[in-house]
This record gives C-alpha cells, sequence and structure tokens, in this order.
C-alpha cells in the first residue's frame, strides 16, 4: 500500500521544476535524486526505472538496434495500467519515431517496412510520406518547426527545440498530479530533460539524433545512412 505521506514529503523536498529550468546545472545531483525517490514502493520504483530507460535518448547501448526500442516499448506498454503514464510513454515514442522519419525521407530513404515503430503512428507516417509533416500538424504542431530546423542541420537547435517540446508535454499532464506517483515520475523525466539541456553541445547532439534514428530503423531499413544531421 502507498503512504501518500512519504510521496508528499518526497515531492515537497525537490527544487521546483521552474528552479531547474533557470539553473545552468540541475540544482539536484542524479546522485543525491535518486536517495530521495528510495522511499518508492519497491513496484513504484521498478516502474520508474523501466519508463527511464524507454524514455531516455541516451538510455541504449551503441550497439542496441531498433528491435530493442521496440520491445522495451512493447513490454512497457503491456504493463501500464495508468492513463496519464501510457499518455507520457506512447508521447515520446511517437515523438521519436516522428523525428526518426523526418531525418530518413529527408536523406533519401523511402518509407520503412510495417512494423518499424512500436508509435502508434507507424502506419500513418508511411501511407503519408510525401507529405512534408505526414499529415501530422494537427496531432503535433511542432513537427513543421522540427523539419525546418532538420532541413538546415542544426542539431543543438533541433535538440534543445525537442527538449522544450517535450518538457511542455510533461508540465500539462503534472498540471493533473501533485503528490501522487505520477508526479514523481513527471518530476523525474523533466530532471533528465534538464540535465540533457545543461550538457548539450552540437557535436554531441549530433551523435544522439544519429543513434536515435538507427534505432528507429533498425532492421528494417536495409540501407545506411550517411552524412552528418
Amino acid at each position: 500500500m502507498t503512504d501518500p505521506d512519504a510521496y508528499i514529503a518526497l515531492i515537497t523536498s525537490l527544487p521546483s521544476p521552474e528552479r531547474l529550468f533557470r539553473a545552468k546545472q540541475p540544482p539536484i545531483s542524479r546522485l543525491r535524486l535518486d536517495r530521495r525517490l528510495a522511499v518508492l514502493e519497491p513496484e513504484h520504483r521498478t516502474l520508474l526505472t523501466e519508463i527511464e530507460a524507454v524514455m531516455a535518448w541516451g538510455s541504449y547501448g551503441m550497439g542496441d538496434d531498433g528491435q530493442v526500442a521496440r520491445t522495451r516499448a512493447k513490454a512497457l506498454m503491456a504493463r501500464l495500467d495508468n492513463d496519464t503514464l501510457c499518455a507520457i510513454v506512447s508521447q515520446r515514442i511517437d515523438l521519436r519515431a516522428t523525428l526518426a522519419a523526418l531525418r530518413m525521407r529527408r536523406d533519401g530513404l523511402g518509407p520503412p517496412a510495417d512494423g518499424w515503430t512500436q508509435s502508434r503512428l507507424s502506419r500513418h507516417i508511411i501511407a503519408n510520406w510525401s507529405e512534408p509533416t505526414f499529415r501530422l500538424d494537427t496531432r503535433m504542431p511542432w513537427v513543421r518547426d522540427a523539419l525546418e530546423l532538420l532541413q538546415k542541420r542544426d542539431p543543438l537547435a533541433l535538440e534543445r527545440f525537442i527538449l522544450d517540446v517535450t518538457y511542455r508535454q510533461l508540465r500539462r499532464h503534472g498540471a493533473r498530479h501533485c503528490f501522487d506517483f505520477e508526479a514523481v515520475v513527471i518530476y523525474v523525466l523533466k530532471w533528465s530533460i534538464f540535465d540533457r539541456w545543461a550538457r548539450s553541445d552540437a557535436r554531441a547532439a549530433a551523435a544522439r539524433f544519429e543513434a536515435m534514428t538507427q534505432q528507429a530503423l533498425g532492421d528494417f531499413a536495409g540501407l545506411e545512412l550517411k552524412g552528418a544531421m
């Protein structure tokens, strides 16, 4: 049984998200954050670890392919029975798939085979491959701006733009949660965004985007992506 007082104490002990975003580096280290998270119920701690493993851009090894990402995402979604957490994870998977598809098409590739991603948008993207934004403007208003940054080959600007998009998505979900497990997950994911922002640079951003695209393609592409972003 979850102790609500413990979760209230945990949330109130953490620096506010606004303070995180103003800081040049996160005002609480990951080590200190993990120590605070020790109060989570064991099943919540395990679930948080699984969510981070799916959602963090740097969570896959250099040798991992798209099958690893798809397997993790599928297993996590099968476990989640929480509407908010399902929405958060699904949005991140959709975002990654859309960015990877934009990159593939920019580099002259045709649409990938069905099943190339765990995203709900897989078939929609394939069916609308020739459309500049895959007809996702209404569902994802940020896609057109991301496309422009991708075409300008500015990886740092694109990464920071996407970090801002994901932050705003989390903030909308967080408005409905204050002192529950969902609030804890949202806080940790925000912390990861601010940590990434503080450590971002152009070369690292390009490498991360390349790795993300390769993971999305996996063994479905049959083609090599060449050239930096």
